[in-house]
């Protein structure tokens, strides 16, 4: 049986994290009882084992409901309806909440009420910090500007209660100070899924190599000239984790299948990748696992994250003719093994068919209206087992991302060497089994087309380490943060695309020579069960009718009855640079008049 931190934390991560509101009601909320807790280092214990928001299974969706060009969905996210509609404050009601903030301060506040020592007691004002500095740069990436509190508030303070906004630069500031706090206390001999010093500095990182390119590439906020200073830290913190942490990329030496072990693994705890893992077993603390991005999905990967993908050789898949019109069965030929890790191929059993409703066996995928058409199986657990399933682990921070970060750094500022590239994408690369990649590489134009504003003097090595970027954390949430600290909204206005099909007629899916599916035009009528048609395998084809968007078809083709599959009529405008932040919602400002609106908010 896994040991989920220990029984302290099992009782606080999972009781707790599941009755937040029942366990701060234990205590009245404007002092939390300090006379009966905040006494030992159970007591402090318990309360940060509160803060843990750490992801879960939802991150395998997040590139498509955080709106990306990774993946698309059906469903609503914020920044597509903006770009669909005329947005104000009034109708972006989201994201200006408090709660944790106050929950941590409050810890921050009492902590040194317990008997310990006070490398204890630094130990967990350090994780404390921690959660706010990861607090507080989620609301700078959303906002910009906002009010920094490091202390409750009362209903009485009125001068904080209606504070302004503090500046970008002040509360980033702030935010490192805290990271480093924490960084220099957090202890490091933590158990499996806990908050250590690892994770303290893979965050502040990660948050370093946000800021120094956000700044970089974001003229508006005037802050260029300070951007190389966070480029510098985030190398820095970086190559720390790679010299001393202790972790190397998980690599067997079988490169078909290491990559997507990561992903669908019931024990990350000894994986020498894995900096942090969100632990899950089933009947002590579910995963919640469902097939929701499989079958009857919201979700789907896009055509042109696929063409991302290199060939197996390392030369650039835009490099092959006609590669914009390969049919399904041909786009996975010799190309990046992980391509075949992240989407699910031509010849793949399907063996987990709770939402499928096409059944198990060797996998053709389902067609239809506002989908892609590929399916996802990276995080996809193909296991019929609910114990598997709710056992599942989650690598919420992965080595692959430090070594990323290290690489990004150097080449934004101009200081990256083939031996930094030996020792970061060329050893993700070697666990895929792909060539290494050298200085100076010659420029892919669809890569350079994503991303014209790149301004270093190693310019083509900074488009090779960004599709690194966008392959090797492809569906695990990133790619969203990306395009808005590239600068690169603009990518969003185009519409996610799915397999292609050069007109009607029979198609194979499964990669076996036979044809699978028919596509009919919209003027004919699928046959009834009995009058439909088998292949030379004797399988019953699959039919459907193809049209234009708005149509009555059974998906949509972008030429009507030829093209890609359209999973949107129009995407919509994304506004820059306005749509990079959002506004503060109107109630509150209603409330609180110093909170002005920035970059055209109203």
């Amino acid at each position: 049986m896994k040991k989920i931190l220990n029984l302290l934390t099992i009782f606080s991560i999972i009781l707790l994290s599941a009755c937040n509101d029942e366990f701060m009601d234990r205590f009245p909320e404007t002092s939390i009882g300090t006379e009966n807790f905040f006494k030992s280092e159970e007591d402090l214990a318990m309360y940060v084992f509160n803060l843990y928001d750490f992801p879960g299974l939802d991150i395998y969706g997040d590139d498509a409901y955080n709106t990306s060009d990774n993946a698309t969905t059906t469903g609503n996210t914020e920044l597509k309806t903006m770009m669909i509609s005329n947005p104000s404050s009034a109708t972006i009601t989201g994201g200006w909440d408090w709660e944790q903030l106050r929950s941590i301060n409050l810890f921050l506040e009492n902590a040194d009420r317990a008997d310990v020592p006070e490398d204890i007691l630094n130990h967990y004002k350090g994780i404390a910090r921690f959660f706010r500095a990861k607090f507080y740069m989620h609301k700078v990436k959303r906002y910009s500007d906002v009010p920094w509190y490091d202390q409750t508030i009362g209903t009485s303070n009125e001068e904080l209660l209606f504070k302004g906004r503090d500046s970008r630069t002040m509360i980033v500031d702030k935010i490192f100070e805290d990271y480093s706090f924490a960084a220099q206390h957090v202890k490091t001999d933590q158990k499996s899924g806990a908050v250590d010093k690892w994770v303290v500095l893979a965050y502040q990182a990660r948050h370093a190599l946000y800021e120094g390119t956000f700044r970089k590439y974001h003229p508006e906020l005037e802050l260029e000239s300070s951007a190389n200073n966070y480029l510098e830290m985030a190398a820095n913190l970086s190559k720390q984790i790679m010299d001393n942490g202790g972790f190397a990329i998980h690599n067997t030496g079988n490169p078909s299948s290491d990559y997507a072990s990561l992903f669908v693994n019931t024990d990350l705890q000894s994986n020498p990748e894995v900096i942090l893992t969100t632990i899950f077993e089933q009947d002590v603390r579910n995963s919640g696992f469902w097939a929701w991005y499989f079958g009857d999905y919201e979700v789907g990967p896009s055509k042109d994250l696929l063409q991302s993908y290199l060939m197996a050789d390392g030369t650039y898949y835009s490099s092959v003719a006609n590669y914009q019109t390969k049919l399904f069965v041909e786009e996975f030929e010799n190309r990046d093994p992980r391509l075949m890790q992240t989407y699910a191929y031509p010849g793949w059993e399907l063996i987990n068919t709770e939402t499928y409703s096409q059944g198990g066996g060797i996998y053709k995928q389902r067609l239809q209206k506002n989908f892609s058409g590929y399916h996802q199986i990276k995080g996809f657990v193909n296991d019929k087992s609910e114990t598997v399933q709710e056992s599942i682990d989650v690598p919420v921070i992965r080595y692959a991302e430090i070594l990323l970060t290290y690489a990004e750094a150097k080449a934004e500022l101009g200081q990256l060497t083939q031996g930094d590239l030996d020792i970061t994408i060329n050893v993700l690369r070697d666990r895929a089994g792909m060539p290494n990649l050298s200085l100076n590489p010659s420029i892919d134009p669809v890569q350079e087309s994503r991303y014209t504003n790149v301004t270093s003097s190693q310019k083509n090595e900074i488009l090779e380490i960004r599709r690194e970027r966008r392959i090797e954390l492809a569906l695990e949430g990133f790619r969203h943060d990306d395009l808005m600290r590239y600068a690169a909204g603009k990518l969003l206005e185009n519409e996610p695309e799915g397999l292609y099909f050069p007109g009607l007629g029979r198609y194979d899916l499964t990669g076996d020579g036979v044809e699978d599916i028919i596509l009919l035009d919209l003027s004919e009528s699928i046959p009834a069960a009995a009058d439909k048609e088998k292949n030379s395998l004797g399988e019953t084809f699959i039919y459907y009718r193809v049209g234009p968007q708005d149509s009555d078809a059974s998906f949509y083709l972008n030429n009507g009855t030829s093209g890609t599959v359209g999973t949107v009529k129009e995407r919509g405008t994304f506004v820059d640079p306005k749509y990079y932040y959002r506004p503060i919602p109107q109630t509150h400002v209603t409330v609180n008049p110093n909170l002005t609106q920035l970059f055209g908010w109203e």
